[in-house]
């Protein structure tokens, strides 16, 4: 007879020895990625990977004018600043919103879905006009395009500007892990392009990096109109002590590196990079979770109808709580499916993968 034990260790043996065999797979495989943009005080040092090679350039900062456009190897990125200001968390009068989550490396996924259902053109580029677009994080880690993605949504942004819109990226579990060196979920792809560039995969996003700094910017929660957004969710004990949500993002981002701090984080900051805090709670989808009276608790203490959060897997855009929680992570991590969840004036719709508007049943 197989005891319990033996059979979480050979699950266990199994599946590290799977890991093993995918990471040499890819390391035999050719790759090209990047670019990384370091940024020094006169000049931008240009790093990628093109078919196993590295390459690397100095831009000189006096002798070229922002945007700075990158293009090689099928690789593309655009940047139009060095720096970058904290983001709003609260907007009202919003006529259009789409948001999704947890798009993880999932870069031709992404952009099947967008163009499908008109965030983009089919020249990737905005077209949802004076809406919002709400990512609530987790574009690392598990995929294979990551860096594409993070391009790609840096360039929109600008582009949403200019039209009068706006997207909103939230930090995810994912990014902070990457942030913090936790490096457990990387593709194989990245493990041989760390090695390649023989930097720590981290630090190719660290606070001399423009990806880095855009990031860091990057708050943890956005509150539109009568919806609230977060990556993981709000734990009861929030509202119960009456905590405000730009004390939640404030804290939360102060403490967002922990090897960039003077020491380790604790007290209320400790408490929000765990398990209750706003990237990694799941309470909404426990038995032994959140209950209806804490969750319209959560409601009326940030003056919101509705939580609207990723992070905990789904087939499809779903709610929970008769319509309260919205579930927007639809699986998009396994590269076959994802949803959009639009609402627009006071109704919410799934956007599926081929564009077709279902309702949202409660």
């Amino acid at each position: 007879m197989i005891t319990s034990r033996f059979r979480i260790t050979l699950c266990a043996s199994l599946i590290f020895a799977s890991q093993i065999s995918a990471a040499e797979s890819t390391s035999k495989e050719v790759i090209s990625d990047g670019p990384y943009i370091d940024v020094h005080a006169s000049a931008l040092t240009v790093n990628w990977i093109c078919n196993d090679q590295v390459k690397r350039k100095q831009v000189n900062l006096e002798g070229v004018s922002l945007p700075y456009g990158f293009t090689d190897c099928g690789l593309t990125a655009n940047t139009s600043q060095l720096t970058f200001d904290k983001q709003l968390i609260e907007f009202q009068g919003v006529k259009r919103v789409a948001a999704l989550s947890d798009l993880h490396g999932q870069y031709d996924l992404m952009l099947t879905l967008l163009k499908n259902n008109g965030i983009i053109n089919a020249q990737n580029q905005w077209a949802f006009g004076d809406g919002h677009f709400v990512i609530t994080g987790d574009i690392f880690d598990r995929g294979d395009k990551v860096t594409e993605i993070l391009w790609f949504i840096h360039d929109l942004e600008k582009q949403a500007e200019q039209a009068g819109g706006k997207i909103h990226l939230l930090l995810g579990n994912h990014e902070v892990m990457v942030l913090n060196g936790d490096l457990r979920y990387l593709h194989p792809k990245y493990v041989k392009a760390e090695k390649l560039l023989e930097t720590p995969f981290d630090q190719l996003f660290n606070q001399d990096t423009i990806l880095g700094r855009w990031l860091r910017s990057k708050p943890v929660l956005v509150k539109i109109n009568d919806h609230l957004y977060a990556h993981g969710g709000f734990h009861p004990q929030l509202a119960e002590d009456k905590v405000t949500l730009d004390t939640i993002n404030k804290t939360f981002k102060s403490h967002l590196v922990e090897k960039e701090l003077p020491k380790k984080r604790e007290g209320f900051a400790r408490y929000l990079h765990k398990t209750h805090g706003p990237i990694w709670y799941r309470g909404y989808f426990k038995d032994d979770g959140a209950t209806a009276e804490e969750l319209d608790l959560l409601l009326k203490h940030f003056d919101v109808n509705h939580i609207v959060v990723g992070h905990t897997s789904q087939k499809k855009i779903e709610t929970r709580f008769k319509g309260k929680v919205i579930a927007i992570d639809s699986s998009i991590k396994r590269g076959k499916y994802g949803e959009v969840l639009f609402i627009e004036n006071g109704k919410h719709e799934r956007g599926t993968l081929e564009g077709k508007r279902k309702p949202l049943m409660k």
